[in-house]
C-alpha cells in the first residue's frame, strides 16, 4: 500500500478550503448598508407597529382604535405624553392645539422639549415626531389659541373624543363646554406643577376632586352653570407645595407625565368599550333654556405644565 505524500495531502486540503470558502462567498446575501437597512425597517414598521397592541386590547379594538379622530388641546407637560401614548396605540387621527413654542425651561418635563427645538412650536414638533413613530397617523396640528372660534373648524374634524390638556382657565371652560353641548366624550387635566407624586394620579369625576386649587374653580365654575353631566378629570390627590406669589411654578416630570399617560389609557379604553362609559354621553340636564356659560378666573392658570 503506498503512502501518501504529505506536501500532497496538504495541498488538496487548502485546495478543498478554497473552493469552500468561494462557493460560501457566492451564496452569501450582500449585506445591507446603513440606508437600506433603515428603509427596509421603516417599510416594515407600520404592518408590525400595532402587534403587541393587539395582542394585549384584540384585534378589534386596535382597528376601532384607527377609525378614530382625538382632539388634545394643549402639547405641554401633560399633553405631549398623552399624545404619543395616543399615536403608539393606534388612533388614527389626531388634532394638536397649542399657541407655545419650546422654552428651555421646558426640557426638564415636556416630550416635544429638546435642546434642538427650543424655539420651535409645540404642535409642529409633535407632528414630526408622530411621522416618525406611526407615520399613517393623520396629524393636524394648529398652532395657536384655543377658542370659541375654532369650534366650527373642529365640528369638522368630526372629534371621537377631546382631552383637556389647557392652561388657561377660559380656554378650558369653553372646550369642555362645547364637548359636552356636541355630545363628545372628555376628559380634563386638572393642576399637575407643585407636586412630586404621579403615584398619587387618579381619574375621577369633578365634583369628587380635592387638594387642588384649579378643580375648586372648575366646581364652582359647573355648579354656578347648573352643569349637570359628569366632567371626567385626571388629578392629583397629592397636596401642592406651597410657592411665593409671582413665582415660576415648580415641576418635574413625573407627575404631568403619568398624568398625561392616564388621560391616553383613559381615552382610548372609553373608545374601544364606549357602553362601558355611557355617562360621559348623557344628555345635559339643564333647563331647556340654556344661559350663556359663565368663565371663572383663577390663581391657578398654569398649573398642568
Amino acid at each position: 500500500m503506498e503512502e501518501s505524500n504529505p506536501s500532497t495531502q496538504h495541498n488538496s486540503i487548502e485546495t478543498k478550503i478554497e473552493k469552500q470558502m468561494e462557493n460560501s462567498k457566492e451564496n452569501a446575501e450582500v449585506p445591507l448598508t446603513s440606508q437600506e437597512k433603515t428603509t427596509a425597517l421603516k417599510n416594515e414598521a407600520p404592518a408590525n407597529s400595532l402587534e403587541r397592541a393587539k395582542l394585549l386590547f384584540g384585534k378589534d379594538a386596535i382597528d376601532t382604535l384607527e377609525s378614530k379622530t382625538v382632539v388634545v388641546a394643549g402639547c405641554g407637560g401633560v399633553g405631549s405624553f398623552a399624545i404619543e401614548a395616543l399615536a403608539r396605540s393606534g388612533v388614527g387621527k389626531l388634532v394638536l392645539i397649542d399657541k407655545d413654542v419650546v422654552e428651555a425651561s421646558n426640557l426638564n418635563r415636556q416630550l416635544c422639549a429638546l435642546t434642538s427645538t427650543v424655539d420651535q412650536a409645540k404642535t409642529e414638533i409633535l407632528k414630526a415626531r408622530i411621522a416618525d413613530i406611526r407615520p399613517q397617523t393623520e396629524v393636524i396640528a394648529y398652532t395657536g389659541w384655543y377658542d370659541k372660534e375654532l369650534n366650527d373648524w373642529l365640528l369638522e374634524q368630526k372629534p371621537d373624543y377631546v382631552l383637556d390638556c389647557i392652561d388657561s382657565m377660559r380656554s378650558k371652560q369653553d372646550l369642555i363646554s362645547f364637548a359636552l353641548d356636541n355630545q363628545i366624550p372628555v376628559i380634563s387635566s386638572m393642576g399637575m406643577a407643585r407636586r412630586k407624586d404621579p403615584t398619587k394620579i387618579e381619574i375621577m369625576e369633578l365634583e369628587k376632586t380635592t387638594n387642588d386649587p384649579m378643580a375648586k374653580v372648575m366646581r364652582n365654575w359647573k355648579r354656578k352653570n347648573r352643569i349637570r353631566k359628569k366632567i371626567m378629570t385626571v388629578c392629583s390627590t397629592e397636596l401642592p407645595i406651597p410657592m411665593e406669589p409671582g413665582k415660576s411654578l415648580p415641576s418635574a416630570i413625573f407627575v404631568p407625565a403619568s398624568a398625561g399617560l392616564a388621560m391616553a389609557s383613559y381615552c382610548v379604553q372609553d373608545l374601544m368599550n364606549p357602553k362601558n362609559k355611557k355617562e360621559t354621553n348623557q344628555t345635559n340636564q339643564t333647563n331647556p333654556t340654556k344661559s350663556p356659560v359663565q368663565p371663572e378666573s383663577v390663581d391657578a392658570k398654569g398649573e398642568n405644565k
